[in-house]
């Protein structure tokens, strides 16, 4: 099976969901990063600068064997399966991880009005909105269930995607480079904070940040 795992070079938690499955699991793939330019071309026409499909002109998306596949939930399920960390022999098990994964997408979708905001007080206005109300309240949602569910982890006593879309989602919220949210942004939330720093310290999580992640790059408050 050949897989392509194609990205802009940046740690976003869309795409690391399945690149780090795939590289935990062991699984060979080409992970490529291409240019903003190139994206924006893709858009445009719907096709790398290669003749590879984009499918609904989005990234990340990955080719099998040629084949084009997108949008998060698609790409993390693939990922998670080969890699053994998406139960897919147990139905209730799977929904709880995609309930996170989905979560994880509202989360982000809160952002995207003040991301596209061209004035910059009102982004600013905008964003302290989301930390004072929004933003909040939907991540006490994925604190409330961890800590009424009493596990390890989000699903069970493995690590699975679910986790990875925790850490990777709140580690870029909290990493001060979104302008005008705070980096204590997760401090009400211990539980969540476990579930990021056991991630984070996980052996092969850490050898990935250290081949792919820029030095500098923060990688959240945890």
């Amino acid at each position: 099976m050949e897989i392509r795992f194609i990205y802009v070079d940046f740690p976003f938690w869309r795409a690391e969901i399945g690149r780090i499955a795939l590289h935990i699991g062991g699984v060979d793939f080409e992970d490529l990063r291409i240019s903003r330019d190139e994206f924006l071309r893709a858009k445009e026409n719907g096709k790398l600068d290669d003749g590879t499909i984009v499918p609904y002109r989005q990234i990340p998306f990955l080719t099998v064997d040629g084949k084009s596949i997108a949008q998060t939930g698609g790409i993390s399920r693939f990922c998670g399966r080969l890699s053994g960390l998406y139960p897919a022999d147990d139905l209730v098990g799977s929904a709880l991880v995609d309930q996170v994964i989905d979560m994880a997408t509202d989360i982000t979708v809160l952002l995207g009005p003040s991301n596209a905001e061209q004035d910059q007080e009102k982004k600013k206005q905008m964003r302290l909105s989301l930390v004072q109300g929004a933003l909040p309240k939907k991540i006490s949602y994925l604190e409330e269930q961890l800590e009424r569910d009493g596990q390890e982890w989000f699903v069970g006593t493995r690590m699975t995607i679910a986790d990875i879309a925790a850490w990777r989602l709140f580690g870029w919220l909290t990493s001060g480079v979104i302008d005008h949210i705070p980096v204590e942004l997760l401090t009400p939330f211990p539980n969540l904070r476990r579930i990021c720093r056991k991630v984070e310290e996980h052996p092969k999580v850490s050898v990935w940040v250290g081949l792919t992640y820029p030095k500098e790059y923060p990688l959240g408050s945890f």
